[in-house]
Order: structure tokens, then C-alpha cells, then sequence
């Protein structure tokens, strides 16, 4: 097999829309390995927090997040 010049990047974040039962735009959602960031509607900057921060506010019993069924 021939030794390639170029190669594809992974993406360095995944990024999604987030959409109510309207259609209409809420925010965006960006999860990078590092952290995770939120863009509410009409905003230009994310609020953004480092994964391990995002971590300990999802698993404390306070936020009474629930684990998903599957």
C-alpha cells in the first residue's frame, strides 16, 4: 500500500443544536475532551467548564441527575 501525503483530522469537538419541540433553537452544545461549553440563542461567546468540573456537578446528589437507562 502506497504511503499517503494526506491524511484526515478528527474533529476536536463534537458540537450539536439543541432544538425545542417548536423547532426552535435554544443553544448549542459543545463537548471537546477537555470540557464541555453552552451557547444559549442570540448569545456570541460559550460559557464553558473543564471536564472534570462538569464531572463533579453531574454525579453530586444535589443536582439530582438521574443515570440513563441505556
Amino acid at each position: 500500500m502506497p504511503a499517503y501525503k494526506n491524511s484526515f483530522a478528527s474533529p476536536q469537538f463534537v458540537e450539536e443544536t439543541i432544538l425545542d419541540e417548536k423547532l426552535n433553537v435554544i443553544g448549542v452544545i459543545r463537548i471537546k475532551p477537555s470540557g464541555v461549553s453552552w451557547k444559549p440563542k442570540g448569545q456570541t461567546k460559550f460559557y464553558s467548564v473543564t471536564l472534570e468540573k462538569f464531572t463533579e456537578w453531574i454525579t453530586n446528589p444535589l443536582t439530582k441527575a438521574s443515570r440513563a437507562k441505556s
